[in-house]
């Protein structure tokens, strides 16, 4: 039953990943990828919540799979992340890449340390 869980959960993650790129983008109007960075960053800190709680207050690990793994999982993407990386280096547009490895790691673990720190305080 976990894995259907993890696949309905991973469905949804992946759509919402694609809905929240789209609307991003289209209002940044940038050819920075700001959609994927907020994808990551607000994926990082729910999973850092998610964590948080399930080791502070005994969130079941059924249900920890099932979001972390299958929702959050499916949101965030680390392969979108590289390939736009790639993408800016290959068009000569060396700072942006930087810039998008040095922010998506910096906010993503910023945003998981709180997200655990939030989920340990509830």
């Amino acid at each position: 039953m976990i894995v259907v869980g993890v696949m309905v959960a991973g469905a949804c993650g992946a759509v919402l990943r694609y809905l929240v790129d789209h609307v991003v983008q289209r209002r940044a109007r940038a050819q920075f990828p700001l959609g994927i960075l907020a994808i990551n960053v607000t994926g990082s800190f729910v999973l850092g919540l998610l964590t948080g709680s399930a080791v502070h207050h005994g969130v079941s690990p059924t249900w920890l799979t099932v979001a972390g793994t299958g929702l959050i999982g499916a949101y965030t993407t680390f392969s979108t992340f590289t390939f736009d990386t790639v993408r800016l280096a290959e068009a000569g547009r060396w700072r942006p890449a930087l810039v998008n490895v040095a922010v998506s790691i910096a906010l993503g673990l910023g945003a998981a340390a709180v997200g655990l720190a939030v989920g340990s305080a509830l």
